[in-house]
């Protein structure tokens, strides 16, 4: 195509990228899982993907305003927690729902607390969430000191065999997902976000609620942490309260590879999502290859590595020629 260039599609589309790694990484699976997009084994996969991508979602809202959040696994571990225990293996429909409701509050709270910190009381954000996973890891523990206890089976099961139309109910979660964003990107909010996080003092001096922006996106991450927990726990069926801890770079990886900039105001949340479904799919490729477990952690990261290094040296190569 004439004036194609990786840097004009890359500028323009941030999630460029993404959907060619995505490809990539589908066509490798589908080599080594030639069933892969059968019924079940589709279901099977995004069920297991959700978490990450409800995940991601939220982080990329965060570092859209210009900031991070480091404590998205540990919101995850509170709302596992709550579940597995307040609910139990024997537990009523009703407890489980209100219960539900009650870990969304949680998680909006969580958010809140970030977000004063960081953007009322101007704290650094890779600190100031650093230190409150401590106290959200913290929370999780004491409700859950050993992990164990769980929630209803009929409740598990209807995470993970439902499928409206014949397709996987987590394609029905991220198109409500993407939807939410591409309204929410079409507002005035939208475009404050994208303004907070490219020059916060420019936006501010603009007009802009810089303050108010920045807080609502960590309570937004936070919203969407206690979905991620939510699903996760469904998932699983039991509770741990360090369920969450290797989530948060999982999901700092995904919108990176989706093409959203950690400096701020650049991206978006479809990169992320297919960031995190990517990601879930080098596992699957990891794991089909047979790989000695010894192995497994550093083939992983040389990948991840892989990935987000691609651009950048495809923009070296440009500039040398």
């Amino acid at each position: 195509m004439k004036g194609f260039t990786w840097g004009a599609m890359t500028a323009r589309y941030p999630a460029f990228f993404s959907l060619v790694l995505l490809l990539f990484a589908l066509l490798i699976n589908f080599i080594l899982q030639p069933n892969m997009f059968a019924g079940d084994t589709l279901n099977s996969n995004m069920r297991v993907f959700l978490p990450i991508i409800l995940l991601s979602a939220g982080q990329a809202v965060v570092i859209l305003g210009g900031g991070i959040d480091i404590s998205v696994g540990a919101i995850v571990s509170i709302v596992n927690a709550l579940l597995a225990t307040r609910v139990g293996l024997d537990g009523s429909p009703e407890a489980m729902w209100q219960y539900v409701a009650l870990s969304l509050l949680v998680g909006v709270l969580a958010g809140a607390i970030n977000g004063f910190f960081v953007a009322y009381l101007r704290l650094q954000p890779i600190i100031t969430t650093y230190a409150t996973s401590f106290l959200y890891f913290g929370v999780a523990l004491f409700i859950l000191p050993n992990p164990g206890g769980g929630i209803p089976g009929t409740i598990a099961e209807l995470y993970r065999k439902t499928t409206p139309f014949g397709l996987p109910l987590a394609f029905f979660v991220i198109a409500i997902v993407l939807g939410m964003w591409y309204y929410l990107r079409s507002t005035r909010y939208g475009n404050f976000l994208y303004a907070v996080g490219g020059k916060a003092q420019a936006a501010y001096e603009t007009g802009v609620p810089v303050t108010w922006v920045q807080f609502s996106t960590y309570v937004i991450s936070g919203l969407m942490a206690a979905f991620s927990g939510i699903a996760i726990t469904m998932l699983s069926g039991s509770g741990n309260a360090e369920i969450g801890a290797a989530m948060t770079l999982n999901s700092i990886t995904a919108v990176v590879i989706g093409g959203t900039a950690l400096s701020g105001g650049v991206g978006g949340v479809a990169g992320p999502v297919m960031g995190a479904i990517t990601l879930g799919i080098f596992q699957n490729i990891v794991s089909f290859s047979h790989i000695n477990t010894w192995w497994e952690t550093l083939v992983k990261a040389l990948i991840i590595v892989a990935a987000l290094a691609t651009p950048g040296i495809i923009n070296l190569f440009r500039r040398r020629t």
